[in-house]
């Protein structure tokens, strides 16, 4: 068995350990494709399947208001009330920092490594959620904008 079989079964593991349904399936998916030999998907993953997991959780977001569980009125109010206004601009913050940490992500891979690690130890031990990652990176470049080079 590979050492890269040993640290996906090491992340399995955690996310067992977590009981964190979405570290071990998205693992044990990953696990297959290697055991089958199906190498050609991960370079298809790699390119899209950050887009496609951001699609998949902006629908998520999004089926409030399609479903009519959020009306004009509740949109209405995002802008009258002190809470709403800091919530619509801590999104914009995020949305920013998600920006800088895709590029981040894309540009150094080291990083990458680095995020992945610290994100499964958060979602598995502090009951954290994936998503972590892409704002992990947006933090990581804000401040190493600030850092000597």
């Amino acid at each position: 068995m590979d050492i890269i079989n040993l640290v996906l079964l090491a992340f399995l593991t955690l996310g067992i350990i977590g009981n964190n349904p979405t570290i071990s399936i998205a693992v044990t998916v990953l696990l297959l494709l290697r055991l089958v030999h199906f190498e050609r998907a991960f370079p298809v993953l790699e390119q899209y399947g950050l887009q496609l997991g951001i699609i998949v959780l902006t629908i998520g977001v999004l089926s409030p208001l399609a479903s009519g569980k959020i009306g004009p009125e509740t949109i209405w109010k995002t802008f009258t009330h002190w809470q709403s206004i800091l919530a619509v601009l801590i999104g914009m913050f995020v949305a920013y920092l998600g920006g800088r940490g895709a590029s981040l992500m894309s540009q150094n891979p080291l990083v990458v490594t680095g995020l992945l690690i610290g994100t499964i130890i958060g979602v598995t031990f502090f009951r954290g959620v994936p998503v972590g990652p892409l704002i992990a990176a947006g933090i990581l470049a804000f401040v190493l904008q600030f850092l000597p080079k």
